[in-house]
């Protein structure tokens, strides 16, 4: 036995030797292991190309974008040239202001800087919408915990000089602003009481200083969503008698142009209008109000409308119904709604998948792959197809 382990001692000895001699080539060949597990490839480079423009025969055409939370630069131009080669010459895009501006006293205009670049190159049109309270202009968490769309009247001032801020930095190239989202809807609002009068008082701010910063850019009313919640509702207000009160509080006097949401949810687009109904012709009902209070021929920005096609959502349509339902609604909105300039699709690509019903209103894949909606409507858009 003791010969035995004589042996295995002598055999273990001399390995470890072995391996201690060459120990210089297995630490390199460790190093060298782990640069190439820690190699991504390389990225993509977006070639220089001369400024573009957008070919299409019916400018009514916009898609909402979602490029806020797009890492690379690649994607953000891909993004924009499926745009522009679809035929729609405009976009909306959400410029969050927690982004831009993260401390009262410093601002950070790289990604607004690079979507617009790059927008503005492929021959696009922006429409930004700027929201998205900095923690800086909230109350302290510990105190008072409250949502990212939480804005004290006190802080009004400073959302209105972010506003000028931006209006003054893209001047020449964003022309539209649209101060807010849905403030007729309690969430949109910071879950704070609803109020047409207050968002009146806050609009009147936020319009005088970006005009005094720019006196080219137009400030869109915001878009109210479409509900039929009451006056006093737990979710929100009608966006009818919101609007009507806006006017009523003197709101007309602070916005250039009116933002609008129109869905058409399972109607087909040519359902008539009804205070109790949600379907795309609801804006006839917010145009019965601005009519009314001599505002009739204000100019308009649909700013999100869509069909939804998932397969698991009760107010989806089919994906042929889908396609049928957005070309009807462009050629009636061409044909009907006089002061409409724009039409924009909610939404066109999204960075990853939402996982549930929203994925249903794109119409381009994650990976780039236009769903058949984008091939139809950019075949109208173009000219392709000549059926009436």
């Amino acid at each position: 036995m003791t010969h035995a382990v004589e042996v295995w001692a002598y055999r273990a000895g001399r390995a470890a030797r072995w391996l201690w001699d060459r120990r210089g080539i297995w630490l390199r060949g460790a190093f060298l292991t782990l640069i190439l597990l820690n190699l991504a490839p390389a990225r993509q480079r977006i070639l220089p190309e001369p400024a573009q423009s957008v070919q299409t025969e019916h400018p009514i055409l916009c898609m909402h974008t979602r490029l806020v939370d797009e890492v690379e630069d690649i994607k953000i131009w891909r993004t924009l040239r499926m745009v522009r080669e679809m035929g729609a010459p405009a976009i909306v895009e959400f410029f969050p202001w927690a982004y831009i501006q993260p401390r009262r006293d410093t601002y950070d205009w790289h990604h607004p800087d690079r979507i617009i670049r790059m927008a503005r190159q492929q021959g696009l049109r922006i429409i930004a919408r700027l929201g998205v309270v900095p923690a800086w202009a909230r109350p302290d968490p510990r105190l008072q915990p409250t949502s990212l769309n939480y804005l004290p009247p006190e802080r009004y001032a400073d959302y209105a000089r972010f506003v000028a801020a931006f209006a003054a930095r893209y001047r020449g190239e964003v022309t539209h602003i649209i101060p807010w989202n849905e403030p007729n809807l309690y969430f949109e609002w910071g879950f704070r009481r609803v109020s047409p009068e207050e968002y009146v008082q806050f609009l009147k701010l936020v319009y005088e200083a970006a005009h005094e910063a720019n006196p080219e850019v137009q400030i869109l009313g915001a878009a109210l969503a479409p509900t039929l919640e009451p006056e006093d509702g737990a979710n929100g207000m009608s966006d009818l008698i919101y609007l009507r009160r806006m006017y009523q509080a003197g709101g007309g006097a602070y916005f250039d142009a009116l933002a609008v949401h129109t869905y058409g949810f399972t109607a087909p687009p040519d359902e008539p209008p009804s205070p109790e109904r949600l379907n795309f012709r609801r804006f006839e009902l917010l145009l019965e109000i601005m009519r009314e209070f001599g505002d009739g021929e204000k100019p308009v920005y649909i700013t999100e409308t869509s069909w939804n096609d998932h397969p698991r959502w009760v107010n989806a349509v089919r994906p042929s119904q889908r396609i049928a339902y957005t070309l009807r609604a462009l050629r009636y909105a061409e044909s009907a709604w006089r002061t409409v300039r724009h039409l924009c699709f909610w939404f066109f690509r999204a960075p990853t998948l939402y996982r549930n019903y929203m994925d249903g209103y794109a119409f381009v894949t994650v990976e780039f792959r236009p769903r058949p909606i984008y091939e139809e409507v950019q075949r109208w858009a173009r000219g392709w197809d000549s059926t009436p």
